[in-house]
C-alpha cells in the first residue's frame, strides 16, 4: 500500500497526522475488502486552499472539511470487479496498485470542528479519512439510505482503530 501524503498547512499542527491518515486508510481498505495494495494521495491544507479546489471543482466558493477524488467510477459501493476489464486506466503501471484516489483536508477545519463537536482533532482527522475513504470505495451520501449507511461504516472503521469520542487524549 502507497500513502502519499503532502502537508502544505503552513501553521502550527500538533497532530501525528501521518499515523492517523496510515492506519484509518489501511483499516478502511481492509474494512471495504479490497482485494488490491492500493495507491491513495493526501493533501493537507488550509481553508483559503480547499476552498479554491472546492470552487474550481465544484463550483462551490466556501471552505469545506475535505474533499475526495475518486479514481473509480464504481456501479456499486465496494464492489472492485470493474478495474479489471480496463487494468491500465486503474492500476499504477510501475508498482501495479490500485489508483483508489485523493484526499484532501483543509487542517483549519479539523481543529474547528474538533471544538465545536467537542472531541480531538486526532479523531477529527481520523474521521475525515474514513470518510473519504469510503467515498474512494464507491459510496455516497446523497440519499438519507445512504447517509446512514456510510455513518454506521464510518463509525465502525472509527472503532476498529480506537478512535471514539470518548477521552481521545489516549489515542
Amino acid at each position: 500500500m502507497t500513502v502519499n501524503i503532502e502537508n502544505e498547512y503552513l501553521k502550527d499542527c500538533s497532530l501525528d497526522y501521518e499515523k492517523i491518515i496510515r492506519e484509518i486508510i489501511e483499516e478502511a481498505v481492509d474494512y471495504v475488502s479490497c482485494p488490491y495494495d492500493v495507491e491513495v494521495n493526501v493533501l493537507l491544507t488550509d481553508n483559503d486552499c480547499i476552498q479554491e479546489i472546492n470552487r474550481d471543482n465544484r463550483d462551490i466558493d466556501r471552505p469545506t472539511d475535505v474533499l475526495s477524488f475518486p479514481m473509480i467510477e464504481f456501479q456499486e459501493p465496494e464492489v472492485f470487479d470493474l478495474v479489471e476489464e480496463h487494468p491500465e486506466s486503474y492500476f499504477n503501471s510501475d508498482s501495479g496498485e490500485l489508483l483508489l484516489g485523493d484526499i484532501v483536508v483543509s487542517v483549519d477545519k479539523v481543529y474547528e470542528q474538533a471544538r465545536e463537536y467537542g472531541h480531538s482533532p486526532e479523531r477529527e482527522l481520523a474521521f475525515l479519512i474514513a470518510h473519504s475513504m469510503l467515498h474512494l470505495s464507491g459510496h455516497d451520501h446523497e440519499e438519507e439510505q445512504e447517509r446512514l449507511i456510510m455513518e454506521r461504516k464510518q463509525e465502525e472503521i472509527l472503532q476498529n482503530k480506537g478512535y471514539t469520542r470518548e477521552d481521545m487524549n489516549e489515542v
